[in-house]
């Protein structure tokens, strides 16, 4: 009988059959060497062959030898720096390319430039009145109305006496008197009249009276809060006369006024007499309409400048009514800060050179000392302007108000400290607007006697100049123009009549060297009109009420009434 193998897919394996079968042997060398002689090759073949058959065995060798060793990536850089430096080798240096650097955007202040480049176009288009069409935008709506009426109620009996102390510049002052009201109106207490802190910048030993009118205060708050002068002997009696021996609380900044409820008012009803100092900042900016209704009444209607303040500012808005005749009486007022110490604190750079580096040093070692010299701490000026954080200087501010349409019959008044180098960077200011005025040129040294060594006196002259100018011009932040914004959306209907610009724009139309007179002004015509569409906001959460004061501080008036207060102007 045959004998039958079993069908196997992977093949025999070998004379034995069954067993798995072993791979087969690799070649001893590639079978592109192993060239026999035949038919067709014979001797000559051989012969010559010889030296091509070892040359290409001893490249495949060292070629294996590479890859098994993984040798091939470590000199494939070297390969490429050899055949690069060939390369260079072989290229004229004539045909490189040159590589033009340019500084960075806005690390070059271009302005002074862009002024002389455009001045005789400027000075060509003076015909325009910017201040008889500066602010047309529509009330949607109607506008908006005063409506803080007091209280004729008899206060209930006070839980116990407050004593804040106000730190800060004039109207971070501000700030803490209102908070004041309101605090101790929420906590049915006594305002003791805030005592000002002595501060070492600002240095002003001002009291509150020779600043504020202290009975205007107290008799406009009667039937709101209980307001004294000082605290009354038998109380300070119970503390050794030491205002050390009253507990002190340090609150945190934006405290909600529940705390106060909870935390304050409780010891206030066992003391009878509590200190909060600092006290700027402490009162969150959202709260309940009651308290925010005080708020307003402070700001708005118990706080009027002394009698010695209010006279003088009252002569210099005479006067700069007088020097506007051709414009009805109005007047831009601008708040200018290009002091040495902001200039320092921006850490902005300007045509100044070396001199400007080496004041700009000092002034920042002066005021913070070791602040800007940190191990780490970048510093870049050019991002710095681009990011709308530069001060804007007198020449720019003269650019901005002539690109925006007010020619230079346009009488100005700048509020400012005192500028740095003015002798110099005021000259193109003063060429672009030549009836340009400071308290220091409305007022005879004699009438500013008593306030030029007093920041704050000087400041609320400034305030009530701005108040009522027909535009005012902001070029920094800070609590003078939030104040002054807030003051001029009361008197005027809602609206700030302020122009806010936009920093970071103003800083690439300034650093752009092609740009024309014509395309400059249309832009900036436009900022214009966006701060005119902005005049009236209403408050949101997070925000001052001292800035916004609609919808809590006034009441909606119809159209009628807004045109009526309009034609009185």
């Amino acid at each position: 009988m045959p004998h039958h193998h079993a069908y196997n897919r992977l093949g025999s394996g070998g004379a034995g059959g069954g067993g798995t079968p072993s791979p087969p042997a690799s070649p001893r060398r590639s079978p592109r060497t192993q060239r026999r002689g035949g038919k067709a090759g014979g001797a000559k073949g051989a012969a010559m062959g010889a030296p091509r058959a070892i040359a290409q065995r001893m490249a495949w060798m060292l070629l294996s030898l590479f890859l098994r060793r993984q040798a091939i990536f470590l000199f494939t850089p070297l390969l490429y720096v050899a055949a690069m430096l060939f390369y260079m080798g072989t290229v004229s240096l004539e045909s490189v390319p040159h590589i033009i650097s340019r500084s960075a955007p806005g690390s070059v202040y271009r302005s002074p430039k862009l002024y002389e480049r455009l001045r005789n176009d400027m000075d060509a288009d003076n015909s325009s009145d910017g201040l008889a069409t500066v602010w047309k935008h529509s009330f949607k709506g109607g506008g908006w109305r005063p409506c803080l009426d007091t209280s004729t109620d008899v206060l209930p009996d006070s839980n116990g006496y407050i004593f804040v102390e106000a730190n800060g510049g004039l109207n971070q002052q501000r700030t803490s008197i209102c908070n004041a009201v309101a605090v101790a109106g929420y906590l049915n207490a006594t305002l003791v009249i805030p005592k000002f802190h002595y501060h070492s910048i600002w240095k002003d030993p001002s009291k509150f009276s020779e600043i504020y009118e202290e009975d205007h205060f107290i008799s406009t708050l009667k039937n709101e809060v209980h307001v004294v002068d000082k605290i009354p002997e038998f109380i300070m009696e119970r503390f050794g006369h030491n205002m050390s021996n009253v507990f002190n609380f340090k609150i945190k900044a934006w405290s909600s006024i529940q705390y106060y409820k909870d935390a304050v008012l409780p010891k206030l009803a066992e003391e009878k007499l509590i200190r909060i100092s600092p006290f700027a900042n402490r009162l969150s900016f959202d709260a309940p309409s009651a308290v925010q209704r005080l708020r307003c009444l402070a700001n708005f209607k118990a706080l009027r400048f002394s009698n010695p303040i209010a006279t003088l500012a009252e002569n210099l808005v005479s006067r700069m009514k007088e020097r506007s005749v051709d414009n009805n009486g109005k007047y831009i007022a601008v708040h200018l800060r290009f002091e040495e110490d902001m200039v320092a604190f921006s850490c902005c750079i300007f045509n100044g050179g070396d001199e400007e580096k080496q004041d700009m040093n000092a002034a920042r070692e002066r005021g913070w000392r070791g602040k800007f010299t940190k191990r780490g701490r970048v510093i870049r000026p050019g991002a710095i302007r681009m990011n709308g954080k530069c001060p804007l200087t007198p020449l720019e501010v003269g650019l901005m108000l002539r690109g925006m349409g007010f020619n230079n019959n346009t009488a100005i008044y700048l509020a400012s400290g005192k500028i740095y180098k003015a002798e110099k960077n005021m000259v193109p200011l003063l060429e672009m607007f030549p009836l340009l005025q400071t308290k220091e040129t409305l007022a005879s040294a004699e009438e500013l006697a008593p306030f030029k060594n007093y920041s704050s006196r000087m400041a609320s002259i400034d305030y009530s100049v701005c108040l009522h100018s027909e535009v005012f011009v902001t070029t920094q932040g800070g609590n003078f123009p939030h104040f002054l914004i807030g003051h001029r959306r009361y008197l005027y209907d809602g609206h700030s009549k302020t122009i806010k610009p936009d920093k970071r724009k103003l800083a690439l139309l300034f650093d752009n060297p092609t740009i024309g007179w014509k395309s400059l002004k249309r832009q900036l015509l436009i900022m214009r009109a966006q701060s005119d569409a902005k005049g009236i906001e209403m408050k949101r959460p997070n925000e001052s009420i001292y800035t916004y004061p609609c919808p809590h501080c006034m009441c909606r008036s119809n159209r009628t009434e807004v045109s009526r207060s309009l034609s009185a102007r």
